[in-house]
């Protein structure tokens, strides 16, 4: 046989060097945080116009607190910081706005009748003001309605008379969420006009009865 030499071992061919090449930088996407629930503007109770809540206590002996929320139309009573009672409310409609504040009960009476407007009802009415702010009870639609006042169920407002004294503090509230400030207390008026015939009630609320069609009444403080 012939001989044929044999082949050399064949050697691998170092392989060329690479470059160093940095790894590219990944930034992540900008994610917006996922949106927080908004609560829904409302009152977390269910109760339909005019219902109400009141849990009688054996002695009303604490102090008591009245807070009146404009937003969800409510108002809340509470006796040693506990919630005795809470009650739907119509407070004064657009134009004639329930003022928001602390307020002192200047005066309590059981059966006022407006003089204004064919002496309408304002049973267990508490004034807050001497200009015609007042809480008592009254037609609720489910909706601000009044000129101004406060209006409660009427077995809602009888209790709340019961257990308020002069000077008892409300304090009304546009929302949960805004303070109130303090604002000093008019004075009182220095002449007492129930003597004087008058053609007008201060705490007149036209939204109980409508109103006449006399001429315009001069209004006394």
């Amino acid at each position: 046989p012939t001989n044929i030499p044999a082949s050399p071992p064949l050697v691998p061919e170092s392989p060329a060097t690479q470059p160093a090449v940095a790894p590219p930088v990944i930034t992540p996407p900008d994610v917006a945080p996922a949106p927080k629930a908004v609560p829904k503007k409302g009152p977390v109770d269910t109760l339909k116009p005019g219902q109400f809540v009141w849990i009688a206590q054996d002695r009303y002996d604490g102090p008591i607190k009245i807070v009146v929320v404009l937003d969800t139309q409510r108002v809340y009573v509470f006796q040693n910081d506990k919630l005795i009672g809470f009650s739907t409310i119509s407070s004064g409609k657009k134009g004639k706005e329930t003022p928001i504040g602390a307020f002192n009960i200047l005066q309590k009476n059981v059966d006022h009748k407006s003089n204004l407007y064919s002496n309408a009802p304002m049973p267990y009415m508490q004034r807050l003001t001497w200009d015609g702010i007042a809480i008592h009870g009254g037609y609720l639609p489910g909706y601000p309605a009044s000129h101004g006042c406060i209006r409660l169920p009427l077995p809602f407002a009888k209790s709340l008379f019961a257990v308020t004294k002069l000077d008892q503090e409300v304090v009304v509230l546009k929302d949960t969420s805004t303070p109130v400030k303090r604002a000093p207390p008019k004075p009182e008026p220095t002449v007492d006009p129930a003597p004087v015939p008058m053609t007008s009630d201060p705490l007149a609320d036209p939204s109980d009865t409508p109103p006449s069609s006399a001429s315009k009444p001069d209004v006394r403080p």
